[in-house]
């Protein structure tokens, strides 16, 4: 009889034991919910606190981009102010005024363009003429006087076969003290020594290329400098410095002529720069441009350049 009832109580016991661990096991279990809980809390206070210094330093840029706005807003300067600034300040650095290159043609080119003076090209007109950028014009202007600057007058020659240039061209010659070929250039008398009239020198001025190629031939032979007028038919093989324009007229030859008198007599002090006639003698008021420019295209139609 107390074997049973032993027997009996083993079940109940074992309830009782499941029931324990059950309890042990939900209070685990809320411990592990209570843990994450706070877990949770403390990474939702530093999220708060992230989103605040966010916040904090997005109204600081605000409020910097406002003063800066502001700033711009007192200083600013409208693109077309701008323009006209830069635009005067080009016309003020120029060697003589935008309106004396347009007065002389210099900035009228050929129909022909070569690859070495597309460079220096602006536009076309409709009669076919290419045209020089003026800005481009002045800038080479005074690079090749610069350049003409460094040599002594009796180490330089100026070479121009070209009529249009014979008037311009004597009065340099005369009041630079430079040589000056106008008409005919007498070849050999830079390679052959043997010639009476045979001379030396360190530089070599070329109105035209295309005309005075003989002239061109003998210095390049010689190894010498080259300082080439150049219009936008001309290549400019075998110059060591070019200035660019209108080779062609009167006017346009006129103005370069009168400009590299100027400064080379400024450069190298010469007593003669007071005798220097005025920008008018050299461009010949009497001279229509668009005639010469209309004659120029008429020419460039027959020959082709």
């Amino acid at each position: 009889m107390p074997r049973k009832k032993k027997e009996e109580e083993k079940p109940e016991k074992k309830s009782k034991v499941k029931k324990i661990e059950k309890v042990e096991e939900e209070i685990e279990n809320l411990e592990k919910t209570e843990g994450s809980k706070g877990d949770f809390k403390k990474a939702a206070e530093a999220e708060s606190l992230k989103t605040e210094e966010l916040e904090r330093k997005r109204q600081e840029l605000l409020e910097k981009a406002a003063r800066l706005k502001e700033k711009v807003s007192i200083e600013e300067v409208s693109t077309e102010e701008l323009k006209e600034k830069v635009k005067g300040k080009k016309k003020a650095d120029m060697l003589v005024p935008l309106e004396d290159y347009v007065k002389s043609g210099i900035y009228l080119g050929t129909r022909v363009v070569t690859p070495n003076m597309r460079t220096f090209v602006y536009r076309r007109r409709a009669d076919g003429l290419a045209i020089f950028n003026t800005d481009l014009i002045d800038e080479k202007l005074r690079e090749g006087i610069q350049f003409l600057s460094k040599f002594k007058p009796e180490e330089v020659i100026l070479v121009c076969k070209r009529q249009a240039g014979w008037r311009g061209a004597e009065m340099f010659g005369r009041l630079t003290g430079i040589r000056v070929f106008t008409k005919k250039y007498p070849a050999g008398i830079l390679t052959n020594p043997q010639l009476p009239d045979f001379f030396e020198n360190e530089l070599t001025i070329i109105v035209d290329s295309w005309l005075d190629k003989n002239a061109l031939n003998d210095t390049l032979k010689v190894n010498k400098k080259v300082l080439m007028i150049c219009d936008t038919n001309n290549f400019v093989k075998g110059a060591d410095e070019i200035i660019i324009g209108n080779n062609k007229s009167e006017k346009s030859l006129g103005i370069m002529f009168y400009l590299m008198a100027v400064g080379y007599c400024k450069a190298h002090k010469l007593s003669t720069l007071k005798e220097i006639p005025g920008l008018e003698w050299w461009i010949g008021e009497g001279i229509d441009v668009e005639e010469e420019a209309k004659r120029k295209a008429r020419a460039g139609a027959r020959f082709g350049v």
